[in-house]
């Protein structure tokens, strides 16, 4: 036995509107100016052979150049209750999720 580094469920990602926004703003290479802002809450997803939370957002960030191209479509991976990484191949992870809007990612400041 053994082997894994959260043994057990992994408990629910209580804060996990202020641990994804804290993430993004390191993830994104201007977190300043994001439109079209939305998130799905957290659910149990297979990641690895693992079960983890995974929370899928939508946003459209602001280009280095200032210009807005495509929405974007991530997913952020909790580990023991806490955001640990985004992750851009989200077709399986944020099949029928459902969005709300999330303006806090709207508001971010650097």
């Amino acid at each position: 036995m053994g082997g894994t580094q959260a043994g057990g469920p992994q408990p629910f990602p209580d804060n996990f509107r202020s641990d994804t926004l804290a993430l993004m703003r390191t993830y994104l290479n201007n977190p300043v100016g994001v439109r079209d802002a939305s998130m799905a809450e957290p659910v149990q997803r297979e990641v690895g052979g693992r079960q983890f939370y995974v929370s899928c957002l939508h946003f459209t960030p602001r280009e280095t150049d200032g210009s807005y191209k495509a929405m974007r479509e991530r997913a952020v991976i909790f580990v023991n209750g806490r955001a640990d990484r985004v992750v851009d191949r989200t077709s399986d992870l944020c099949a029928g999720a459902v969005y709300a809007p999330f303006p806090e990612l709207e508001k971010m400041t650097r």
